[in-house]
């Protein structure tokens, strides 16, 4: 057993494949190329295992990526990446590893930034398309403006992003090479490049890439004298999957009725049976004539909330690898979103016709490990003179159907003889991609500007294309403090602040057809006008009303999110609907169920009237909003209630941690040390290295002064100074003085700044500027004013402040500055971090 074998063992419990290995010995050569930029793999042989290929790499110090990025086409039920991310953590110190990062789309390391903690750290992050897509343009869904910076530095360097099931999201693939040429070949160069490999099951072709082995593809090692691993490669890519097509003339019509009449063929099998349909108004058709008792089911239109629960649905079970077969027949029925990224595997498929790079995915969920001889596919199609003439997708569905009919059965290996163009031809047109340029990468890293910007576009677009056969969508999700901040309070308490502490989460949202939600909408305007919330995808919320918004036209919600109150509305089968009663027991407003743990939330609001002392907060937890409502009993008696939102925090984001008081110099001590530990793993030039320190050694000085001081409830000022306060409510007058403005005032008065390079300083006074997302281009203009600095200094600093930022853009890149930045924030972290003893 060689090195390889044996750590990849330690960290997966198994051999490797033939493949794997091969990929090992590429990834550790001396060559440019070390890294495939595709890779195809059939379904089944442990694609995501390329993330202990790499780690094995990294601990062999080859010349790989810190960082790994595993991209996923969308969230998930079974994320059988981040299962495999917490293995290789738990098994990580066997190889070596004791401080690996991780952080995912779910559980106990849902978006919980251990990877931006510390720079240094080996780190894996899942996430979808949309969260890492927008992070890597600078525009971070559900990230407020002072973190989109850090997002896109960390992302954008020193790391291998590893996108899934490519083929399925081609203008997201042409945006990340868009990205990496700009890093490589645009005006700004970037020091570390990210680097990304395109991973399918499905190629559309046109591309050379890795593949399994020769000895994996054509070798014949069904015989039991073969090597174990090969003989199990055989197994998955010649998995049996008999082929049966089932006409009908009236696709609109006939089509519910004879899928599920060949569904309920195997109603006394005991079998697990996967059914797949376009559309969800078939899907729920379908539904009706099977047995509720026996099906469940699963639509890219439901809520987080409901998907995230399916994973202990009793149903859904029966379809997870290893599940046993019961007494009862089990159905699952789908749309595309059971296509991609669910780790289940059916014993038999019935389903209707789709493009062919989405019937490989459906293909794929059926007798994935090759562990049945009988399994059986089902396609209900219209004949040939019936396609619907008005479907954009109605001519590669008709390539797609003269391809399967030509196939005896549907396994990978069947699939992968077809002929490439053929193959090709039948997938869904590509969306249109739209051109990114240097100018928008400019516009996009320009975060400290928060209002709309002319040629700031945003960014949705470009991650997925447009599609033109897909109608417009929107999502939908409820919360309580839409209908109780209304009139006056919103002026105090607007939306987009709001949801800045407080963000909407995948959970609490569901996705739907604009037209169908529109239609929703009407029907609901009969119950009254109500408050509702819209927002666009980058975080910008504005209130409004349901008679407003029926008044404007369901255009006026094309791919917004809206927040309607609980009582508004509600959830049938997880689609959105009109007919729903409001009841208070049902968890309509969902945001306090975000959890790091089945018995810890990571949010949580409390009510208190004014005879009740404020709560304390929750354990581990810290209140970011305190919200005072005045109702008027009667014309004499007013109550006075107060809203107490409380958020987890974070060993990622001090931010949001409870703390105690914490003196200014051992603050800037500790982020001192913090950043030399940070920049001697990672091994920087000596100039930079000298810059990042310096730059945390000095971050904090502009809180040396008695408004900001006062601001945080130091009575004991100037005799103490603090760096963090203790307690808010001594807090004193607020101030639009930023402590980082003065800062860059205060250290030209330094010596060791005096020493440095003019090329030197000027990055040690952006890096200091923009510790807490200012200064990307500049400060506000109430921002700009300093009482212990002449007038004329304060000016010129405004003035330089956005010159500066162009000038080290186009030196270190767009996303090189990013990171640098991020190094001293993280060193500001840690040291937070250290005062408290260690994260809780």
């Amino acid at each position: 057993m060689n090195e390889f074998e044996k750590h990849f063992k330690a960290l997966t419990g198994h051999a490797p494949f033939p493949w794997q290995q091969a990929m090992y010995d590429q990834f550790v050569c001396n060559r440019a190329d070390n890294i495939p930029t595709t890779c195809n793999i059939p379904t089944g042989l442990g694609k995501t295992n390329i993330i202990a290929i790499w780690l094995i790499a990294l601990v062999q110090q080859a010349k790989v990526p810190r960082r790994l990025v595993y991209v996923v086409n969308r969230r998930t039920v079974v994320d059988q990446t981040t299962t495999e991310a917490i293995r290789l953590r738990d098994n990580a110190p066997k190889i070596g590893i004791n401080n690996l990062a991780i952080s995912t789309l779910r559980g106990q390391f849902a978006d919980n930034r251990e990877w931006a903690a510390d720079p240094s750290r080996p780190a894996i992050i899942c996430g979808t398309v949309d969260m890492i897509g927008s992070r890597l343009l600078f525009s971070g869904y559900g990230v407020g403006f002072k973190s989109k910076p850090l997002h896109a530095g960390f992302l954008g360097q020193d790391v291998l992003i590893v996108h899934d099931e490519s083929h399925l999201e081609p203008a997201f693939q042409d945006l990340l090479i868009a990205i990496q040429s700009e890093q490589c070949l645009g005006r700004f160069p970037d020091r570390h490049p990210l680097r990304v490999m395109a991973l399918s099951a499905t190629s559309r072709g046109g591309n050379e890439a890795f593949e399994l082995t020769e000895q994996e593809k054509h070798a014949d090692f069904a015989r039991n004298d073969a090597p174990a691993e090969l003989r199990m490669v055989w197994q998955r890519t010649h998995a049996r999957k008999s082929l049966a097509f089932h006409t009908v003339s009236d696709e609109k019509k006939a089509l519910v009725e004879r899928t599920a009449e060949l569904a309920l063929a195997h109603k006394d099998s005991e079998r697990a049976i996967l059914i797949f349909v376009r559309t969800v108004d078939n899907l729920a058709d379908v539904v009706k004539k099977l047995p509720a008792d026996q099906t469940c089911q699963l639509t890219g239109t439901m809520r987080g909330h409901e998907r995230d629960k399916l994973i202990d649905h009793p149903i859904f079970k029966r379809f997870l690898p290893g599940a046993e077969p019961e007494a009862k027949t089990a159905y699952l029925v789908c749309t595309s979103a059971g296509e991609v990224g669910v780790n289940i595997s059916a014993d038999h498929l019935v389903c209707d016709l789709s493009t062919f790079e989405s019937m490989a995915q459906r293909f794929g969920r059926v007798n994935r490990f090759g562990l049945r001889d009988d399994t059986r596919i089902d396609i209900v199609h219209p004949t040939p003179t019936t396609f619907d003439d008005k479907d954009k997708l109605t001519p590669t569905r008709q390539k797609t159907l003269a391809l399967l009919t030509s196939l005896t059965d549907a396994s990978p290996a069947s699939l992968s003889k077809l002929d490439p163009v053929a193959r090709s031809d039948a997938f869904a047109p590509r969306p249109i991609t739209l051109p990114t340029s240097d100018i928008l990468f400019d516009a996009w890293s320009m975060t400290s500007i928060r209002e709309r910007m002319p040629g700031r576009p945003k960014v949705e677009p470009y991650m997925h294309g447009i599609r033109e056969w897909e109608p417009p969508q929107t999502k939908v999700g409820w919360r309580e403090e839409v209908a109780k901040i209304t009139g006056q309070l919103l002026i105090q308490y607007r939306p987009s602040d709001l949801l800045d502490v407080y963000p909407i989460k995948p959970h609490e949202l569901l996705t739907d057809r604009t037209d169908r939600v529109f239609n929703t909408l009407k029907k609901l305007a009969s119950l009254g006008d109500w408050p509702i919330w819209i927002g666009d995808d980058e975080g910008h919320f504005k209130d409004s009303t349901l008679s407003q918004i029926v008044a404007d036209g369901k255009e006026s919600i094309e791919g917004v999110t809206l927040l309607l109150p609980p009582e508004l509305g509600g959830l049938d089968r997880g689609f959105f609907t009109a007919s729903a009663k409001y009841d208070p027991a049902v968890p309509y407003d969902v945001a306090d169920e975000w959890r790091i743990a089945e018995d810890q939330l990571t949010r949580k609001r409390k009510w208190t009237t004014e005879d009740e002392s404020d709560p304390k907060p929750p354990t581990g937890m810290k209140r970011v909003q305190r919200i005072i409502f005045t109702d008027r009993d009667d014309e004499d008696e007013k109550t006075i209630k107060t809203w107490h939102w409380f958020v987890r925090f974070s060993a990622a984001d001090p931010d949001a941690r409870s703390r105690e008081s914490y003196d200014l110099q051992p603050h800037l001590d500790d982020a001192k040390a913090a950043a030399t530990g940070f920049v001697d793993k990672l091994l920087l030039e000596p100039e930079l290295r000298k810059a990042v320190i310096l730059a945390a050694t000095y971050h904090d000085l502009g809180k040396d002064r008695e408004r900001w001081q006062n601001g945080i409830g130091n009575r004991e000022y100037p005799d103490k100074k603090w760096a963090k306060s203790g307690n808010r409510t001594l807090a004193g007058e607020r101030s639009s003085y930023r402590h980082e403005f003065g800062s860059v005032l205060d250290v030209q008065k330094e010596p060791s700044f005096q020493q440095l390079s003019d090329d030197a300083k000027d990055l040690v006074l952006h890096l200091i500027a923009a510790h807490h997302g200012r200064a990307r281009p500049h400060f506000n203009a109430d921002e700009c004013f300093d009482d212990n600095h002449a007038a004329q200094a304060v000016r010129d600093l405004a003035v330089e402040v956005p010159r500066r930022f162009a000038r080290l853009q186009r030196k270190f890149g767009r996303w090189g500055l990013a990171y640098l930045e991020s190094l001293v924030r993280a060193a500001d972290y840690a040291a937070s971090i250290q005062a408290e003893g260690g994260a809780k």
